[in-house]
C-alpha cells in the first residue's frame, strides 16, 4: 500500500477486498444448505482514478486507471428467509424535516440512492446466470450497503456499490469460478445502464481488478470478445499522487453528452482528438515502466487539454477547471479523475511542491489528500486466469 491519509484511521480496510463473518442458523436450515454453516458475506470496492486516456474507453480507446483506497463502498449479504434490499439510512432518505430539507437534498444528492443499484445488479446477475445456464442454489438474503465515496466527484461511487454487491452474489451462490473476471465489468456496467447511467468500462475494470490496470478497448477486442484487453501493472511504478476535490462539486453526469453524439456522427475533430487521448495511455504505460515521471506529468496535462478542447469550458464547469488550475499554479500536473468533480495531481518536484499544492488547495477551498493505491483485489485462482 502506497501513500497516507491523515484523515483516515481505517487504512487497514484498504488492505483487503473482502471478509466473511460467521452467523449460525437453525439445524434445519444448515441441513438444507448442504450441512454448511451459513455466513454473512461482506465485500468492499474502492473508488477509482483515471490516470490517463479517459474518456477514450467509451470510444474504443485505451486508459490507465488505479483503485483508490481513500474511499470505498461496502455491501453486506446476510442469509434471510425473504430476499430484502435494505435502504441506507442516509443515502436512501425518505423522511425529511421539511419540504425545504427535501428539496435541498434532491438538489445536492439527486433522486436516487443505492437501493436501485442493488436491485439492478441482482436482476442482471440472474439474467446472466440464466442465459449461461448457471444453476443457482436455493436460499434468500438481505443486501445492505454503506459508502464514504464523496458524491458527484467522478470517483465511481455508483459502480463501487454494484461491484461490491456482485462479489457478494458470486460468493453466496458459490459460482465465482464460473464467471470470468473479464466479464464482470460488463455485468456491472449493464446494471448501471439499466438505470440510465451513462459510463464506460474503465471504472468497473479498475474496481474488479484493483491495483493499477492498463486497458485496451480497441474495436477488434470489443467486437470479438465483448470486453477489452486488461493488463495489470505493478503499483510500485506509480509516484506519489494527490486527489483534489470540492465538497460541493458539479454534476459529472453531463460531460459525455454532446461529444458522444458528434463522435457517432463522424465528427473528424472529435474522432482524431479521442484517438490522441487514447494514445496518451499507451505512451503513459511506457513512461511508467521506465519511471519517466517528467513524461508522465506532460501526458497528464495533455490529457486535460484535449478533453477541454473537445468538451468546452461550459460543459466541464468552472469549479472543475479551477481545481486543475490551482494545481498547475504550483507547477503540478493535473487532470480529471473521471468526468469531473475531482482532480488527480502529480508533483514532479517532490515534497516541497506537494506542500505548496496543499496550501494552494486550502486557500481555494478544496480538499486535498495523498492517494492511497490499492493492490490487486483478485484472489490467486482469479489471477491465474487474467493477463498480468
Amino acid at each position: 500500500m502506497r501513500g497516507s491519509d491523515d484523515d483516515n484511521d481505517d487504512d487497514d480496510k484498504a488492505e483487503c477486498c473482502h471478509r466473511f463473518r460467521g452467523k449460525k442458523r437453525s439445524k434445519a436450515a444448515a441441513a438444507e444448505m448442504g450441512s454448511q454453516e451459513e455466513v454473512a458475506i461482506e465485500h468492499q470496492a474502492y473508488a477509482r482514478i483515471g490516470l490517463l486516456g479517459n474518456p477514450s474507453d467509451v470510444y474504443f480507446g485505451r486508459t490507465i486507471s488505479f483503485s483508490l483506497g481513500n474511499f470505498w463502498a461496502s455491501v453486506r449479504l446476510e442469509p434471510s428467509d425473504d430476499l430484502i434490499i435494505r435502504p441506507h439510512p442516509t443515502h436512501d432518505l425518505i423522511s425529511f424535516t421539511s419540504i425545504h430539507h427535501l428539496v435541498s437534498r434532491l438538489q445536492s444528492e439527486g433522486y436516487y440512492g443505492g437501493v436501485r443499484l442493488l436491485m439492478a445488479i441482482c436482476k442482471l446477475f440472474y439474467k446472466y446466470c440464466t442465459d449461461n445456464k448457471i444453476e443457482l442454489k436455493e436460499g434468500n438474503f438481505t443486501l445492505s450497503y454503506d459508502t464514504n465515496i464523496p458524491h458527484q466527484t467522478g470517483l465511481s461511487g455508483s459502480s463501487a456499490i454494484v461491484c461490491a454487491a456482485l462479489n457478494c452474489l458470486l460468493d453466496f451462490y458459490r459460482i465465482r469460478h464460473l464467471v470470468k473476471v473479464e466479464i464482470r465489468p460488463e455485468m456491472i456496467l449493464s446494471a448501471e445502464t439499466e438505470l440510465g447511467i451513462v459510463a464506460g468500462l474503465q471504472d468497473r475494470v479498475a474496481q474488479v481488478y484493483g491495483g493499477l490496470v492498463y486497458m485496451d478497448f480497441s474495436k477488434e477486442y470489443m467486437d470479438k470478445l465483448g470486453y477489452g484487453m486488461y493488463t495489470m501493472m505493478d503499483i510500485g511504478l506509480l509516484p506519489p499522487l494527490y486527489l483534489i476535490y470540492a465538497e460541493n462539486p458539479s454534476d459529472s453526469g453531463k460531460v459525455h453528452s454532446t461529444v458522444r453524439q458528434r463522435w457517432l456522427e463522424g465528427d473528424e475533430f472529435i474522432i482524431s482528438s479521442m484517438e490522441e487521448v487514447a494514445e496518451l495511455a499507451l505512451e503513459g504505460r511506457k513512461a511508467l515502466l521506465e519511471k519517466d515521471y517528467a513524461e508522465l506529468a506532460d501526458l497528464m496535462n495533455r490529457n486535460f487539454e484535449l478533453r477541454r478542447k473537445m468538451f468546452g469550458d461550459d460543459v466541464l464547469g468552472s469549479l472543475n477547471i479551477q481545481m486543475v488550475e490551482v494545481a498547475r499554479s504550483v507547477g503540478a500536473a493535473s487532470k480529471f479523475t473521471g468526468s469531473g468533480g475531482a482532480v488527480v495531481a502529480f508533483c514532479p518536484d517532490g515534497p516541497d511542491q506537494a506542500k505548496l499544492l496543499e496550501e494552494a488547495c486550502e486557500k481555494a477551498g478544496f480538499i486535498v489528500q495523498q492517494a492511497i493505491i490499492v493492490p490487486p483485489v483478485l484472489n490467486d485462482e482469479e489471477l491465474k486466469t487474467v493477463s498480468i
